[in-house]
């Protein structure tokens, strides 16, 4: 395990020993409906692009339910310890990302319009979105992706919340790949909370969540690898799966997440970016480590 991730854990466990176990119960947080929190977070070998990433980074979290709205979102600063890969120094440099950031705002069609549309296992209705920004320097290092489509909730008559969404895509800026300004392709996502049980004076909950992308042109009409085979892929998938571990105020959490084709980045193709030929690793699993703040 690299030093960054080494590091995170020593510092989840110092946090843990003199915080978590000590008066973490009394204080007031800034909303009682908008919960939101400031993260540390270690990453080791994510795969959203052509080479695998390490990285330790600061996170603003937040989640929301409140009469027809229903989100969740987070702000990455991918630089701000210096530490990880290449162009990870100086913040606000014209290297590397200086913010990422997805929200999935939904919006309740049963409230707003005051009918209810919940039939079986259907809960509610929801007109949902799904958008990612990477504030990359110039148009050709950053993202600007909108899902846009229909959610909704499962009564799954358990102790755990269960969500569904499909979307169509638009996909404006995309690192400079052949499907800018254009529709391309879908995306369903399925979201689910299960609490375990107390632990250690807090509790102990799995959280998964999963994209399969599909339907894209971008396998089709992007560029080939250097022995002529398609470089990038019509679909993908990324599932994650988190142990939480959560009091008042602090939360920690271990996520294992496992990519196919991550990015739709061909697994196994040959590339060369002028620095020699290496092969895509687009599939496989990445690790997190996160110490959180919740205020």
């Amino acid at each position: 395990m690299n030093n960054k991730i080494i590091a995170a854990g020593a510092l989840l466990a110092l946090s843990y020993s003199a915080t978590a176990l000590a008066d973490d119960t009394n204080g007031e947080f800034v909303s009682d409906w908008w919960h939101q929190s400031v993260n540390v977070v270690g990453s080791a070998d994510t795969r959203f692009g052509p080479t695998i990433r390490n990285d330790v980074y600061l996170e603003y979290e937040a989640f929301a339910h409140k009469d027809w709205f229903d989100f969740y979102g987070y702000i990455d600063i991918p630089k701000t310890f210096g530490a990880g890969n290449g162009n990870d120094t100086g913040i606000w440099d014209k290297n590397g990302s200086p913010l990422f950031m997805e929200i999935e705002p939904r919006f309740s069609i049963d409230k707003l319009t005051n009918t209810d549309l919940s039939f079986g296992p259907f809960k509610e209705w929801y007109f949902a979105n799904n958008y990612i920004y990477d504030m990359g320097p110039d148009s050709d290092n950053r993202q600007n992706t909108w899902y846009m489509g229909l959610g909704t909730d499962i009564d799954t008559h358990l102790p755990m919340s269960l969500s569904l969404n499909v979307y169509a895509k638009y996909q404006w800026e995309n690192y400079g790949a052949a499907n800018e300004n254009s529709w391309d392709g879908y995306r369903f996502k399925i979201k689910y909370f299960v609490p375990l049980t107390p632990l250690w004076g807090g509790n102990l909950s799995y959280i998964g969540f999963t994209n399969f992308d599909w339907g894209s042109d971008l396998g089709n009409d992007d560029f080939s690898d250097v022995n002529g085979r398609k470089a990038r892929s019509s679909n993908s998938v990324a599932s994650s799966h988190i142990l939480s571990l959560s009091y008042t105020h602090w939360h920690y959490s271990l996520v294992a997440r496992y990519f196919h084709n991550g990015g739709q980045w061909q697994d196994g193709a040959e590339l060369n970016f002028g620095n020699g030929n290496f092969d895509v690793k687009s599939t496989g699993w990445g690790y997190y480590g996160v110490i959180g703040y919740n205020f």
